[in-house]
């Protein structure tokens, strides 16, 4: 055989130096040309190269082709195995394992489904991943970018260069099995584009843990599988009906619920340790936390994300994420997270144009560009984009046990004219403003959850009318388990914002909500969005002097615990927060040294309590059998009353006085006779109330020719919510 015949090509050599050519594989690595094995390497600094086998035979000296560090020679062999290089310089020797004999890591099976875009565990498939392969310990990286002309992986550990680990090319998706690279290796993907053009360096779209910002790499994490002991939990929550369980969820924003005595973040641990006790003795059944996942800019509080798989690096990583979550899984408390499947930034380490050309967003402008918030949207018609964001919904549930996601921005998803202009957007093959591709993604990620994990929820933050959000697929709806009431909360604090003597003209804000109270599977929600940006804080919406406030905020909060729904409060809001939330700085825990707030904390406790051990308050949540006015027109006065109902319980009466005038003797209609238990009262003196009320108890009288069959004569003090729960005929 001539020397001619079994040497690479000088154009292929030059295209390997020089960082250009397209499929590394057929070049590098272990070759049988006409029944003798060929072993070519690129090995930057070496002045010579000796090949060995696993087992430590050596297999020769290779012959340097390229000055740049090309080398190659005829090797003894029967077959394909890993090889091992000894490379020397002036300056000493060292050990490189050629990635280029290894055989492909993923299958036939793995390219059928990722191309049918049918695949539920791409997180096992892509991104990095620590293994054993071919008897050699390693990791293997994958990743996405079909318009690529050539993809590598790069790191310290390679100096960043993009010449010495070039990925295979499998239909798009480019992989490589790199030996002795584990846990916590940094590294990155650089990616020269269909025009040839190198792209700025990205992060994995898959990577499961990154670096703390401002740094951008992704990492390696470590393999070892997390130990749970939430099995009692999750078994439990797998026959939970949540519409008819209680509900009640604490917002929280990690980096500013409490910080360090240095101002720095507690971490995922430290979090387990105060937070979620501190949850679990308010009464809350869910912590829903806004983004972990990993995002550059703080003041974005999450809701762009660049690493949409990695929990945050703030706070530690991702074993102390999972942590936190069997933590609270063991106090009783499931964990939501905000979820952001609707854009994403254009940080130039991120997913904007990854691979040279529009990939994961639309090219368009009129359907890639977000005007609110300069933003990218996802391209939802592409499977492979669709199959990336369903199966990091499920990688949440899967890796982490989490109970649910609040899906971020539904509405910005559904409506292709959203914050658009006429002649700004692209109308949907039937001429409509409906995004039929996100419907159908929204559709498909609700559906595999739901099949997948028992006990786990989806809901909706989503502003408009749109039919069906929490209604299942298999109707015509989106799937969603519940959906933010924003309606509820615009309105009704519409209404607390005014005067009480201009109440009686706005009345119809706390009854409207009714109307369509049942229409979908609600959540109540008083969130991050409704005390920030100039909003203040949920107290300073309230009007009159510090002691109204404290009585209008505590008498809304127990309309809304009263009220059918399930319930979301924002952290600090609990405790009555005077400044509105800022994410710089921790919540002012010291305001609890005053009776007022600890008033606050102390309601919002007993408010739990009563919504979780009262039936009538939480099963018929979503079921107008649950809910039946008993006074609802009393505009002159601002009073309401409902009653709260549930299938063998004790019915619970709700009386809320929106005004500072105190009523003696004020006449309601009751279901039933018999004596009624106060079983909250805001304007309690334990809450820093006025301490008036009706001794714990009222009796109602049999009365003729009325609607309802009785009637009680109740005491209702200013600025304040009573709950009458039913206790004997």
């Amino acid at each position: 055989m001539s020397k001619e015949d079994w040497q690479a090509d000088g154009r292929d050599v030059e295209a390997i130096v020089s960082g250009r050519h397209s499929n590394a594989f057929s070049v590098l690595g272990l070759h049988d040309i006409a029944g003798t094995w060929v072993l070519r390497a690129f090995i930057p600094h070496a002045e010579s190269v000796t090949a060995f086998k696993l087992d430590g035979a050596e297999l020769g000296r290779l012959t340097p082709r390229h000055p740049a560090g090309f080398f190659e020679g005829k090797v003894p062999l029967d077959r394909r195995q890993p090889i091992r290089y000894l490379a020397r310089n002036a300056g000493g020797e060292w050990t490189v394992f050629d990635p280029y004999s290894f055989g492909p890591v993923l299958g036939p099976m793995d390219d059928y489904y990722i191309g049918e875009g049918s695949h539920l565990r791409l997180f096992d498939k892509l991104g990095a991943h620590e293994m054993e392969f071919e008897g050699i310990h390693g990791t293997h990286f994958a990743v996405w970018a079909p318009n690529a002309q050539r993809v590598s992986v790069v790191g310290p550990w390679n100096e960043w260069d993009g010449r010495r680990h070039p990925m295979r090319n499998r239909n798009g998706i480019w992989e490589v099995f790199i030996p002795v690279l584990g846990t916590g290796t940094l590294y990155k993907y650089e990616i020269i584009g269909p025009n040839g053009q190198v792209m700025p360096l990205k992060a994995d779209p898959f990577a499961r843990q990154a670096e703390l910002r401002p740094r951008t790499a992704s990492v390696v994490p470590d393999p070892t599988p997390f130990t749970w002991t939430d099995q009692k939990y999750m078994e439990e929550r797998a026959a939970r009906d949540w519409r008819r369980t209680p509900m009640s969820i604490y917002e929280v924003h990690l980096g500013s619920w409490r910080r360090q005595p240095d101002g720095g973040f507690l971490s995922y641990d430290q979090l387990a340790e105060q937070l979620v006790p501190y949850a679990a003795d308010m009464g809350y059944t869910h912590i829903e936390l806004l983004p972990i996942s990993e995002h550059p800019y703080d003041p974005s509080w999450g809701y762009q994300p660049t690493g949409l798989y990695a929990p945050t690096a703030r706070f530690g990583d991702p074993a102390g994420f999972a942590r936190f979550v069997d933590a609270a899984h063991e106090a009783g408390l499931g964990v939501i997270l905000d979820w952001v499947p609707a854009h994403f930034p254009t940080d130039e380490h991120g997913l904007s144009h990854f691979d040279g050309t529009a990939l994961y967003e639309h090219a368009d402008p009129r359907q890639g560009f977000h005007p609110d918030w300069n933003t990218a949207i996802y391209n939802f018609g592409r499977q492979e984009v669709s199959s990336f964001l369903t199966n990091n919904a499920l990688y949440w549930f899967d890796a982490f046990h989490i109970d649910g996601l609040r899906v971020d921005a539904v509405a910005s998803m559904l409506y292709l004219d959203y914050s658009r202009q006429p002649g700004e957007w692209v109308p949907n093959k039937h001429g409509g403003n409906q995004n039929l591709e996100a419907v159908a993604f929204l559709q498909r990620v609700n559906e595999e959850v739901y099949r997948q994990f028992p006990g786990a929820f989806m809901i909706a933050e989503e502003s408009t009318s749109w039919p069906g959000v929490s209604a299942p697929v298999y109707t015509g709806g989106l799937g969603f388990g519940f959906k933010w009431n924003m309606g509820f909360m615009n309105d009704t604090l519409r209404f607390m914002s005014r005067e009480a003597i201009h109440r009686r003209y706005h009345h119809g804000d706390m009854t409207f909500g009714l109307v369509y109270a049942f229409s979908e599977n609600f959540v109540l929600p008083i969130s991050h969005d409704e005390v920030v940006h100039g909003k203040g804080s949920l107290l300073t919406k309230m009007p009159g002097d510090d002691w109204q406030k404290f009585a209008n905020m505590r008498a809304y909060l127990a309309f809304m615990w009263g009220h059918p729904g399930k319930k979301l409060l924002f952290m600090g809001q609990e405790f009555a927060q005077r400044e509105e939330w800022s994410e710089d700085g921790a919540l002012d825990w010291w305001l609890l040294d005053a009776p007022a707030h600890e008033g606050m904390r102390r309601l919002v406790a007993d408010l739990n309590a009563a919504y979780r051990s009262l039936p009538a308050l939480h099963e018929c949540d979503c079921e107008p059998d649950g809910f039946e006015w008993l006074i609802g027109n009393d505009q002159a006065n601002s009073v309401l009353a409902w009653v709260r109902k549930a299938p063998g319980a004790d019915p619970v009466l709700v009386i809320s006085n929106f005004t500072p005038v105190p009523r003696s003797g004020y006449k309601v209609p009751m279901p039933q006779t018999g004596r009624w238990v106060e079983r909250l009262n805001t304007d309690a003196g334990w809450y820093a109330g006025g301490n008036t009320g009706n001794q714990g108890a009222v009796i109602a009288y049999a009365v003729e020719g009325q609607h309802w069959p009785a009637e009680a004569e109740i005491y209702l003090p200013p600025l304040a919510t009573l709950f009458l729960k039913f206790e004997a005929a």
